[in-house]
């Protein structure tokens, strides 16, 4: 990496001025090209998108299968664009992604404190989250600590004889995240920098009061929800919950005992997560497993399609909210939820979202990168907007060490930040 400087823009891995994400998920692996425009912002001038393959809830199962997926998206993205990408950010949902806070303090001069001091305490505070058996996805100080007093963002320049800062520490299990690393390096692209899903969805579509005050992101994917709380400008809590709407497709799918691409089409076509008065008198179509197409058809109500669809949707929101209860950072995020993701745009999310959360819910879309048809600015495409974002914005440069830069030493990306920008 360059350097942690945000607002300039050239600080990126593009040295032709391009970035690149690379959103792979359990149902559809997604490619943004964007060109950088300055002022933190980039324009997308290439987009490729391809139906997943090789992946079971976020994880690598068939390693070809997914490599030939992310292929296929970042081709058809660099034909658009017309220019060849090395790297890009990706996004990580797999391994069962958890956080927490560290909270070191260590002891200073007593003169003013400088780059030196803030180094040790940020080293302290890495190296005592590192489990061995577990990646640091994210290692970002909240605040800073001098002699007592909290709520510091930046120490240097101040004076005390003892300095402490909280880091929101993000990890996920070191194999399943190596083997998604794998399988982008043998399609020749070098990963950038790893992101949790949940958070660059929240870079894509939360205003900047909404993290500040406190709010809730729940990324609604094809194999796993995530779930990230903001607060005070800053992540403060991530987790991953094994359920998605690839799992409200499998349950109609045995349910009516019908194949898994027609249970897809009937989800999107006539799913809902909420009852209505006319269900009962509303038939749908539902070819059988192993019959021919000219078959009798097999008429059902709309009722039967929506009482598979609503238990699972429910127990997704309710995993959420007890997660968020569990983590006690409930409170912190308010009242305020926002929903991004493919399976959020299923008929009477929204309204279930409320009545099982409690609280205020809206659809989040992409706001802060431009060129976005209106096929690809939905929710669906909020991780990989948000993943352009965090690169544009120089938040690849914090300290978030990878699988892929880590060193014997144990600081990989970390210590070269450190010795970047100190």
């Amino acid at each position: 990496m360059a350097s942690a400087n945000r607002n300039n823009a050239q600080n990126t891995p593009m040295k032709n001025g391009l970035i690149a994400a690379l959103d792979v998920g359990t149902t559809k692996t997604c490619c943004f090209i964007g060109r950088v425009i300055g002022d933190n912002k980039a324009r997308v001038v290439g987009i490729g998108h391809q139906v997943s393959r090789g992946l079971r809830a976020g994880s690598v199962a068939d390693m070809e299968a997914v490599e030939n997926s992310v292929r296929a998206a970042v081709d058809a993205a660099e034909r658009m664009a017309g220019e060849p990408i090395r790297t890009a950010f990706v996004n990580v949902s797999c391994g069962d992604p958890a956080s927490h806070t560290v909270g070191v303090d260590i002891p200073v001069t007593g003169n003013e404190i400088d780059d030196a001091d803030v180094r040790r305490v940020l080293e302290q505070g890495t190296t005592r989250s590192d489990s061995g058996e577990r990646e640091v996805i994210h290692a970002i100080p909240v605040t800073y600590t001098v002699d007592g007093t909290s709520g510091i963002r930046d120490p240097r320049g101040m004076y005390g004889t003892q300095l402490g800062v909280n880091m929101h520490i993000v990890t996920a299990a070191s194999g399943p995240v190596r083997n998604l690393h794998s399988c982008i390096k043998r399609g020749h692209l070098d990963v950038a920098g790893t992101v949790v899903s949940s958070y660059a969805a929240g870079l894509a579509t939360l205003v900047e009061d909404e993290k500040d005050l406190g709010v809730t992101l729940i990324d609604m994917g094809g194999g796993t929800t995530s779930v990230a709380v903001f607060y005070d400008g800053s992540l403060v809590f991530a987790d991953v919950v094994p359920l998605g709407g690839q799992h409200v497709t499998n349950d109609i799918a045995r349910g009516l005992a019908t194949p898994t691409g027609h249970a897809e089409r009937m989800k999107t076509l006539y799913g809902s997560a909420i009852a209505g008065p006319s269900d009962d008198r509303e038939m749908i179509d539902v070819p059988q497993v192993g019959e021919s197409d000219q078959a009798e058809p097999n008429h059902v109500p709309r009722s039967a399609l929506i009482g598979i669809i609503q238990p699972r949707v429910e127990e997704t929101l309710e995993l959420v909210r007890d997660r968020l209860a569990l983590s006690g950072y409930d409170r912190v995020a308010g009242r305020r939820v926002v929903l991004t993701g493919g399976a959020s745009q299923l008929q009477g999310v929204l309204e279930l979202s409320r009545r099982v959360l409690d609280k205020q819910v809206r659809i989040g879309k992409p706001i802060r990168i431009q060129g976005l048809a209106e096929a690809t600015g939905g929710p669906a495409f909020a991780t990989c907007a948000g993943l352009l974002s965090y690169g544009v914005q120089g938040l690849g440069n914090q300290l978030e060490p990878g699988p892929s830069q880590s060193s014997p030493g144990g600081l990989g990306k970390f210590g070269r930040w450190l010795k970047e920008n100190f």
